[in-house]
């Protein structure tokens, strides 16, 4: 749970210095990149010699290097005389009024770290809320079971308050489940956007002083939020990882665990107990195991751990596309106010694409949240599939006009509204026409043989010689067969009018 935390207040005993704890406490601070910090040097009224004073601070001062807490100022104080006290509240009162800006993405989470009942209230959970405002009377969900809750009243450091903001540490109290289906290292959060993972892509620091370099598939104790998992270290981009290196990595979990994009994590040897390093993750939503060595999987993972928003944006788009946008939102750790931003840059620069928008049009406002939208290369491969499908249609049945719309969504596999916007898109650009019922390549053209066009003159003159009592269904198949027939029908120059009777168009436009 100590990832939430905006500042440290760093304890080292003057009369022993940095004891190995107290380093590996520095080494999980520095992993978490906790962003400040205050170091208090406690039991100075123990120490009789100054110049052991000066090499515990200096000690100190050396170990902090390289750390986050590298420029945090060392105050000597004593519990017992009260020496300096005031100028470490005065320290810490300093550095709490400009705490570093958190991102608020509007997605809260509160990652349980305790869980209890009380009487007359119900189900009670506390933790640090992050990324976003929890309000009473919303509907929460716990992950990574999916129970749905919701929230009858909210406290903050025991202050009753209707909305909860980051971050702060927050009790609710929820009603809708019970004490025994919550426990710590599960997720509270709004419903609907955050998925549970059991494989995560992420990069990772080893410690220069851990004990050993780590070898591929090693189990670790992985820690994250308030949750600790057993954890297997894949290892992509070397055979293993030696101490003070980092490494892109697989993690796989044997539990599923909430997790998004960004969340800093620490590693543990399981046994003896051992940090040995830590990272942050880049996807929490990997759609496969990686092969390792892989440059273009290397590629990749780069491109997300320091891409800009509109590279983040895009490459989310591309792992599931074409995607709805309100989905598309849903899905990406950016803020809602970077993703609109970096989505109206996309599409303005023709990188991404609005399915049912004309490609000439310029974007001013973002489309509403039911609208499609694709990368502009996603699109060029689904308008070729399209036209592959149709192509590959008119050379198996040249004789029909078209190939039917549903048949070409069932062998697209679309939602129902993200085939007809691609249609639409697709008729625009001149790729395709399309009718009522049927959809065909804008270059097709039914041609007949010289011998299929003579079948199909001697029947069209028996149906302008006997124009209202013609040949039946099955004489004309015998004469042109069912597919010439059909073809007719389609061309509409005979009409179907029950399961056996047909008319020339022109009779039945008389009748």
């Amino acid at each position: 749970g100590v990832g939430g935390i905006d500042l440290a207040l760093f304890v080292v005993a003057a009369d022993e210095g940095m004891m190995p704890q107290t380093r590996e406490h520095l080494a999980i601070l520095d992993l978490l990149q906790v962003p400040d910090g205050v170091v208090a040097l406690t039991k100075t009224d123990l120490i009789d010699d100054p110049e052991w004073l000066e090499f515990v601070q200096e000690d100190v001062r050396e170990a902090l290097q390289g750390t986050v807490l590298q420029d945090a100022k060392i105050i000597p104080v004593s519990a017992r005389t009260g020496d300096n006290l005031p100028q470490l509240l005065e320290e810490l009162d300093r550095l709490l009024l400009s705490p570093p800006p958190r991102p608020e993405t509007g997605r809260p989470r509160l990652p349980i770290d305790r869980v209890f009942s009380i009487a007359g209230f119900g189900t009670v959970v506390t933790g640090t809320l992050i990324d976003g405002r929890l309000n009473t009377g919303d509907e929460v969900e716990i992950l990574p079971s999916g129970l749905k809750a919701r929230i009858r009243g909210l406290q903050t450091h025991k202050e009753k308050v209707e909305t909860a903001v980051p971050p702060s540490r927050v009790a609710v109290n929820l009603s809708g489940v019970s004490k025994e289906q919550l426990q710590r290292g599960d997720v509270l959060t709004t419903p609907g956007w955050l998925r549970s993972t059991s494989v995560v892509d992420a990069r990772l620091r080893l410690l220069k002083d851990a004990p050993r370099p780590l070898n591929h598939s090693a189990c670790v104790a992985l820690f994250t939020g308030s949750a600790q998992r057993l954890a297997r270290v894949r290892i992509l981009d070397r055979k293993k990882a030696s101490p003070g290196e980092e490494s892109w990595v697989q993690l796989v979990l044997d539990e599923p665990t909430a997790i998004v994009k960004g969340d800093r994590f620490i590693i543990r040897q399981p046994s003896p107990s051992l940090t040995l390093g830590g990272g942050i993750v880049v996807d929490p939503l990997p759609q496969r195991k990686h092969r390792r060595f892989r440059k273009e999987t290397l590629e990749r993972l780069e491109q997300l751990a320091h891409g800009t928003p509109d590279e983040i944006l895009l490459q989310e788009l591309e792992r599931e596309q074409p995607a709805e946008l309100g989905a598309l939102m849903t899905r990406t750790t950016l803020s809602h106010q970077e993703a609109q931003k970096a989505l109206l840059s996309l599409l303005n620069a023709g990188r991404v694409v609005q399915l049912d928008m004309p490609s000439e049009e310029a974007v001013t406002r973002l489309p509403p949240n039911s609208k499609y939208v694709v990368s502009a290369e996603g699109w060029a491969a689904l308008r070729h599939q399209i036209e592959s499908l149709l192509d590959n249609y008119h050379l198996r049945y040249p004789l029909r006009m078209g190939m039917p719309r549903e048949e070409l969504k069932s062998r697209l596999g679309l939602p129902a509204r993200a085939f007809n916007e691609a249609i639409t898109r697709a008729a625009n650009e001149g790729s395709l026409l399309e009718t009522e019922a049927i959809l065909y390549r804008a270059d097709h053209r039914v041609v007949f043989s010289p011998e299929q066009q003579r079948r199909v003159d001697e029947l069209l003159t028996k149906f302008q010689d006997s124009r209202y009592a013609p040949p039946s269904l099955a004489e004309s198949e015998v004469i042109v067969g069912a597919d010439l027939l059909a073809a007719l029908i389609e061309q509409g120059r005979l009409v179907k009018v029950s399961d056996t009777i047909l008319f020339s168009a022109q009779a039945y436009e008389e009748m």
